[in-house]
């Protein structure tokens, strides 16, 4: 583990004292599709991502598998510690739907897939402060919380100076990741996050081609985010840094990108089916190109084809090349419309072809059980 320097120390640490009160120079907003950007590239459709607020009829936190707490802390899940999650015995089914994880949305994906998501991926812009209660509600669905964390406010422009990657790296919001931090920490439970993904295409404020970054930024800010949660002891973090597949991204190298083994733990894959034959012909490349410079456990982190006459037989391509290649843990498929923000309407369910392979496919897996929470009865 990289050792951080004692001054650095000391500069957080009179930063967490002065943290009341403090407001963060982030901006608001939801979230945009990722390789549902087109394959020569450019900004994606814009997609509402931003999880369901909490505390409706059906997603209050609380229930017969939480487990005790002392008076006055809210009731929780019990879950697995960080490293019991980090290997699993067994691939890993995971969901982003539309304002997960919300249980009806979840519910939905899951009857038309027949098994329950053993991840729940969601989506949060940098206005927003880490929720407990939507973590909690991954847990009560018997999930791990992914969380794509993503450093932009309510625009949408990929060029965005405000969010510069040096100004990250340099500690403009350091009073905002450090409230973010604590508040993961306080939990006690093990939260993936996937900070600043797709950073190798052009369509995001923290390209290194974008918003004034230069070459080497990227892997700085990432360290100083991953720094100041070890400072603040959010150790029970999976840390998931996940590019775009290579297509569709200019060339850009990945290794120059990625922040080094001591700050990842997961290395995850964004990449969907624009109307290729196969999946292996749009992940392979890219798997190559990453096992290059390291072979830490892959979690191809969002995935989904585009209707077509293609769709059924990339969609059943996907799973077998799951299964046949090693380190790669399992996926998340991108359960979206395109009203929803989907770039194409990426349901699984919309084409009784495509649903059987799907749930072919999964059948085919052996799946982490379910619930992946040490927790009782979902």
């Amino acid at each position: 583990m990289r050792r951080t320097s004692v001054l650095g120390c000391a500069l957080v640490g009179a930063l967490l004292l002065g943290l009341v009160g403090c407001s963060t120079d982030g901006g608001g907003g939801t979230t945009i599709a990722g390789d549902a950007a087109p394959v020569s590239g450019g900004p994606p459709s814009t997609a509402h991502r931003d999880p369901a607020p909490p505390g409706t009829a059906d997603d209050s936190p609380g229930g017969s598998s939480a487990a005790p707490s002392s008076p006055g802390t809210p009731t929780r899940t019990k879950t697995l510690s960080k490293a019991e999650y980090l290997h699993p015995d067994g691939d890993y089914f995971g969901l982003a739907t539309f304002h997960g994880p919300n249980r009806a949305t979840t519910a939905s994906a899951a009857a038309a897939a027949g098994e329950q998501p053993r991840i729940l991926e969601y989506y949060q812009d940098w206005d927003q402060p880490f929720s407990a209660d939507h973590a909690e509600l991954a847990y009560q669905q018997g999930a791990l919380p992914l969380i794509t964390w993503e450093p932009y406010g309510d625009s949408r422009a990929a060029d965005q100076p405000k969010y510069a990657l040096q100004r990250i790296a340099s500690g403009t919001y350091d009073a905002y990741i450090i409230r973010y931090a604590q508040k993961v920490k306080s939990i006690g439970q093990p939260v993936a996050l996937r900070f600043a993904h797709e950073m190798n295409g052009a369509w995001y404020p923290w390209s290194e081609s974008n918003s004034g970054n230069s070459s080497g930024d990227y892997v700085k800010a990432w360290r100083h985010v991953h720094d100041l949660f070890q400072i603040v002891g959010a150790t029970e973090v999976i840390w998931v840094w996940s590019p775009n597949v290579l297509r569709g991204t200019g060339g850009v190298a990945l290794a120059p990108l990625y922040p080094g083994d001591a700050y990842v733990d997961w290395i995850g894959i964004d990449g969907y089916g624009f109307g290729e034959k196969t999946a292996t012909e749009v992940l392979q490349p890219t798997l190559d190109a990453i096992t290059a410079f390291s072979h830490k456990p892959v979690l191809i982190s969002e995935t989904g084809s585009a209707p077509g006459p293609r769709q059924a037989g990339w969609t059943a391509d996907l799973f077998r090349w799951i299964k046949r290649t090693p380190n790669v843990i399992g996926f998340v498929w991108f359960q979206y419309s395109k009203d929803e923000g989907g770039r194409y309407d990426y349901r699984f369910d919309i084409s009784p072809a495509t649903k059987a392979a799907f749930r072919k496919g999964l059948d085919s897996l052996t799946l982490r059980p379910w619930p992946v929470t040490s927790g009782g009865s979902h």
